[in-house]
């Protein structure tokens, strides 16, 4: 099957991403492609005006193509379309979808009329009704090495971590860590896995998340880790105590979240956006309603291993769940 995909970020395949920092909607693409490739499909991914190049899992990499293609995805802007070529259609959506009302982004949505993926209920839920009924479900997989999951250890010291965008609570959090948690457990840390280099050098975003990581910086027993690889990640989550993330109503999937679970990191969420999806409520980790109970779950997990040990023992018998070869079969599905 040869199959099209186009994106208006850079070209960056598996095989760099996974070696350095880097957000979710950037490494996900880069998965659903090696996947497709490694699936036995020709895969072409329409992305930036260099010549074509050719990576690792020899998927094509290039500014155009001619012919038809037997499936075309867009990764967030309908307008891409109209550089795809022709063939079943499928517009991959990350962010919440309230933006498809802009007439920019729903004439040529209209015009291609294609599957629309979403990531999960709640991301479902942001799209407008004139296009609700075209949306599919597929939830996101976690990459190597989460994927092969993690083994049952004895409980740890009171680590805490936090591997999100900075400005989706981590302020928040800050001010529960120095008032509520940290007396409660005076022996705790955090490390803070964050940084603006994540997410492309914005100058933008630099500006925002500054502040942020300033206070962090002079937060007692916060520990600034700035961004890291996956492999790296993966070897603190397997050292660590509890993932702490207020989140963001915002929030779509939380790869984040998903990746901790996955190798058996209790997690203490807060109730907004998509992280309710990401783990069993007293089974894997901990949902909060409020910032009360939120620091109470955080304290509790911090301090009590009988606890800890069994919402561990959760995440560990979950497991990673679906990997990135059955989002990819999901994908070529919507072809047929």
């Amino acid at each position: 099957m040869r199959i099209v995909l186009a994106t208006e970020g850079p070209r960056l395949p598996a095989e760099r991403l996974l070696a350095q920092p880097s957000g979710g909607v950037e490494l996900a693409l880069a998965m659903l492609v090696r996947a497709l490739a490694r699936a036995g499909h020709a895969v072409t991914v329409l992305a930036g005006t260099a010549p074509p190049e050719t990576d690792g899992d020899g998927v094509v990499w290039t500014a155009s193509t001619t012919g038809p293609a037997d499936l075309v995805i867009a990764n967030r802007a309908p307008k891409l379309f109209w550089r795809l070529p022709r063939g079943p259609r499928v517009l991959w959506l990350h962010n919440p979808a309230r933006y498809l009302r802009k007439p920019r982004h729903a004439v040529p949505l209209l015009l291609a009329r294609p599957r629309i993926v979403v990531l999960g209920p709640s991301h479902r839920a942001t799209l407008p009704a004139l296009f609700a009924g075209r949306a599919v479900e597929i939830p996101l997989a976690v990459a190597p090495p989460f994927d092969a999951g993690g083994t049952a250890r004895p409980p740890p010291g009171p680590l805490a971590v936090f591997a999100s965008n900075p400005l989706r609570g981590l302020d928040a959090l800050l001010g529960l860590w120095a008032a509520r948690i940290l007396p409660a457990v005076p022996d705790a840390t955090l490390h803070v896995f964050a940084g603006a280099g994540v997410y492309g050098d914005d100058p933008k975003l630099a500006a925002r998340v500054a502040p942020v990581l300033e206070r962090a910086a002079h937060t007692p027993g916060v520990v600034l880790r700035g961004p890291q690889s996956r492999a790296v990640l993966a070897h603190e989550y397997r050292r660590a105590r509890a993932m702490l993330y207020l989140g963001d109503a915002g929030e779509t999937f939380c790869l984040a979240v998903a990746e901790a679970q996955a190798v058996g990191l209790p997690c203490v969420l807060g109730a907004a956006g998509a992280q309710a999806e990401r783990l069993r409520d007293g089974q894997t980790g901990i949902l909060a309603a409020d910032h009360d109970a939120f620091a109470a779950g955080a304290i509790r997990l911090l301090r009590d291993d009988a606890a800890w040990a069994s919402l561990h023992a959760g995440a560990i018998a979950r497991g990673p769940g679906a990997d990135w070869a059955a989002v990819a079969a999901r994908f070529v599905a919507l072809a047929r």
